[in-house]
């Protein structure tokens, strides 16, 4: 089953600059697909079309088959945060809230991902916290006061609470040392499959491709004109 489906896809922003042109792309369920590229290659586009914040201009575009391009603004947030796990470049943790109160927002707005949670909720996020390794001692403690490695950790946890099917990862380890981006990746990985997860995983880090099952280049993908 594809969880992913891409057919003559195209976008273009508002000046009429063409930013994709991608033929075809397809993502099976459960797996691990790794997309590189340099900075401009449309790599953040194409999550942003996958996540419904953007729209395609033509072609096809299905996630976990839902016509994307088909759906009201409203109805593409609804499946967003129903269906979709997504790790920030940057986290974008609330800096106001705590660790637990940080995950446990991913299900604020989402009954379905509340639903999939078997147990209590603060129990899920605690679980999900020790699994990438962030001590208990630190679950209540202010983002704020966190290292980047444990806010990554913090971010990954509310991407995964909820089982989504899909959990996109967005540049999530440019930050950390070549050690700590294979560990987490490994963390993330044993969560993902746990949970049924399909990962899609985008970073201009050629080093970490060997870790996935399959990866993409996006310039080779994309057929938009290049200056």
């Amino acid at each position: 089953m594809n969880i992913i489906e891409l057919h003559q896809l195209s976008f273009a922003w508002p000046d009429g600059q063409l930013a994709l042109d991608i033929p075809a792309l397809q993502v099976q369920q459960g797996e691990r697909l790794f997309i590189k590229g340099a900075s401009g290659s449309g790599k953040s586009t194409l999550l942003s079309l996958l996540a419904g914040i953007q729209i395609p201009r033509s072609g096809s575009l299905r996630v976990l088959d839902h016509s994307l391009g088909g759906l009201s603004a409203r109805a593409r947030d609804r499946f967003r945060a129903d269906h979709l796990g997504y790790i920030f470049q940057q986290f974008n943790l609330l800096p106001f809230l705590g660790v637990l109160d940080n995950v446990l927002c991913a299900l604020t707005f989402s009954p379905s991902k509340r639903a999939r949670i078997a147990g209590d909720p603060r129990q899920e996020a605690r679980r999900l916290l020790t699994a990438l390794q962030l001590p208990a001692a630190l679950h209540e403690r202010p983002v704020h006061r966190l290292s980047v490695g444990q806010q990554q950790r913090v971010a990954a946890a509310r991407a995964l609470i909820g089982a989504p099917p899909l959990v996109i990862a967005d540049e999530p380890t440019s930050a950390l040392d070549s050690d700590n981006r294979t560990a987490f990746l490994q963390l993330l990985f044993a969560e993902c499959e746990r949970q049924g997860s399909t990962l899609l995983f985008v970073s201009h880090d050629a080093q970490l491709e060997p870790l996935f099952d399959r990866a993409e280049n996006m310039q080779l993908l994309n057929r938009r004109p290049t200056c």
